[in-house]
């Protein structure tokens, strides 16, 4: 994806986050592409998401924005005339609509704030799905949007261990971390089962993955691109993590999946129902999701009931070797 400005109406969509975030998205961003068909699509986001983006079949352009913790970006580097549309997927304001506003878009879509009175959006639910959320605020403008719509095409890339059982013991924040112990008690169950285990993390937590990965396991470096990432997942048995990018990434891809969730209830980040994907919970007080500690319901989670909800999500017998 290019960074010259184009000569046609220009769309820019804020979204400053995680794979996660995008993933969860992507019905959004397709209804924005159906509706605008003859604008460029720019999404701002972190430069590293740029494969991710492209694989959506929805984003022109990617425009290199982020922040730590999640915040909003204090700038945009965007060039040339304002924006025709601009569409804050980031947060329900008023930092991400001040930011957006700053550009003088000819048109601002989205949620209320009583910080930014001039925008008529919906309001803003907190116990709203995420996926239903932005397809809610495009419709509110009369797009319509479908939050089902977010499978991605399979890679035409080949998996380095295809029908291997993938652990991904990393998240975004220790609040959604599952125990590095557990994850290893939950290899060696899996091996016992006769599973080819894989062991991924993000960028920095090789430490991690060398934790978790037990005599038999593979250990893949942490970090690996979109790409080696999708095509591993795409042609794994099952996905194993706690409630960040590969989940969603396998919900994106058709792979069984069972997701460990904590401070969050899977009600507001789950996969869709569907019997190839599990999300496991144990109800109760929500949670910090950037907290530095994993939270108490995590932590309610055993290995042995992963390994339950992984066989009702995907066959007890793994693939032939």
């Amino acid at each position: 994806m290019g960074a010259c400005p184009p000569a046609g109406p220009r769309l820019l969509v804020l979204r400053a986050l995680g794979l996660g975030d995008l993933l969860t998205g992507v019905p959004a961003l397709r209804a924005l592409r159906r509706a605008y068909p003859g604008h460029e699509l720019i999404l701002a986001a972190p430069a590293g998401l740029a494969a991710a983006a492209t694989a959506t079949d929805a984003v022109d352009t990617l425009l290199p924005a982020s922040a730590p913790h999640r915040a909003v970006p204090e700038s945009l580097p965007w060039t040339g005339s304002p924006p025709d549309i601009a569409v804050d997927l980031h947060g329900n304001g008023p930092p991400s609509h001040l930011l957006l506003q700053q550009l003088r878009p000819g048109r601002l879509l989205a949620f209320a704030h009583p910080g930014t009175p001039g925008i008529d959006g919906p309001h803003w639910r907190p116990d709203e799905h995420e996926r239903e959320r932005w397809c809610r605020l495009l419709r509110h403008y009369g797009i319509p949007a479908d939050p089902a719509d977010l499978a991605l095409r399979r890679p035409a890339a080949l998996s380095p261990v295809p029908g291997a059982t993938v652990l991904h013991p990393g998240a975004g924040a220790p609040a959604r971390r599952w125990p590095a112990g557990r994850f290893a008690a939950l290899a060696r169950l899996l091996l016992a089962r006769g599973h080819r285990v894989v062991v991924t993390g993000g960028p920095g937590e090789d430490a991690l993955v060398r934790r978790v990965a037990v005599p038999g396991t593979r250990a893949l470096p942490g970090g690996l691109s979109f790409g080696a990432l999708c095509a591993l997942v795409a042609e794994a048995r099952a996905v194993i993590s706690g409630d960040t990018g590969p989940a969603h990434l396998a919900v994106a891809l058709g792979t069984p999946s069972v997701t460990l969730f904590g401070p969050v209830a899977p009600a507001l980040w789950g996969p869709p129902p569907h019997p190839r994907h599990a999300a496991l919970w144990h109800q109760g007080p929500p949670g910090d999701p950037h907290g530095g500690r994993p939270d108490p319901l995590l932590l309610r989670i055993h290995p042995e009931e992963v390994l339950a909800a992984l066989e009702t999500a995907s066959p007890v017998s793994p693939p032939a070797a």
